[in-house]
């Protein structure tokens, strides 16, 4: 039988203000009505600890780079994922949030280390010391999974997250971070940049790419996240 009645996404933005969460969030917002969900908008992770409501939402799309999330509200998204509640962000907005809480971390399989900045010579000051021209690769599983079935490797100019993960990430595109004579690291490191993640009987899905409006407006890296956030869906 199909669903009649609207699903419910609950969008919760907020944090530092450079990733521009409301500007980026909104890119998506008529995305997510057209497809039939009603949209709820917070500006904090209170509400996850509303387990009355969390319990109805059917996808949270978060964006809160840093900041922080008392027990209770970490408790609740867990729970509300497990029990088939979605969960999707990109960048730091989801793979750098709550550096407080190893719950948080330990849920989303994934956080950032690091962007690597430019040669010291050719740094001008501001934030586009950290863009660097990048390659996001697919991986075999990208093939046939809904939310990378037909893209291919693609070329990016902006951070390059290096992430610290562990093997319960479905990956379903990497990046490889150069090691430059100026840097410490010794040989390169290969870094997840989309993955996907089960939890109970929720979907967990993270997309590095998005530090900027212009990259997550790159034909790409959108179609990546709004397949992410139907596929995260319950």
């Amino acid at each position: 039988m199909s669903r009649t009645t609207p699903r419910h996404a609950l969008v919760v933005r907020g944090g530092w203000e450079g990733h521009r969460p409301v500007e980026a969030t909104e890119l998506f917002l008529p995305f997510l009505r057209d497809n039939g969900f009603e949209v709820r908008i917070e500006s904090t992770p209170k509400v996850y600890a509303d387990t009355a409501y969390m319990s109805g939402v059917d996808l949270v799309l978060q964006c809160v780079t840093m900041s922080e999330i008392a027990p209770e509200e970490v408790a609740g998204l867990r729970s509300a994922i497990g029990e088939g509640t979605g969960f999707a962000g990109w960048h730091g907005g989801i793979a750098d949030s709550y550096r407080n809480s190893s719950e948080y971390l330990h849920l989303v399989g994934g956080q950032f280390a690091c962007h690597p900045g430019k040669a010291p010579g050719d740094r001008c000051g501001d934030g586009t010391d950290y863009f660097l021209p990048h390659r996001i690769e697919m991986t075999p599983a990208a093939a046939d999974h809904p939310v990378t079935a037909g893209i291919g490797d693609f070329e990016l100019e902006t951070e390059q997250y290096w992430v610290l993960t562990d093997s319960y990430c479905d990956v379903l595109a990497t990046t490889t971070l150069a090691a430059r004579a100026l840097d410490p690291w010794g040989r390169p490191v290969t870094c997840p940049a989309v993955w996907t993640r089960a939890w109970g009987e929720g979907r967990i899905f993270v997309c590095t790419p998005g530090h900027s409006l212009d990259v997550l407006r790159d034909d790409t890296v959108r179609t990546l996240v709004e397949r992410g956030l139907l596929w995260a869906a319950r």
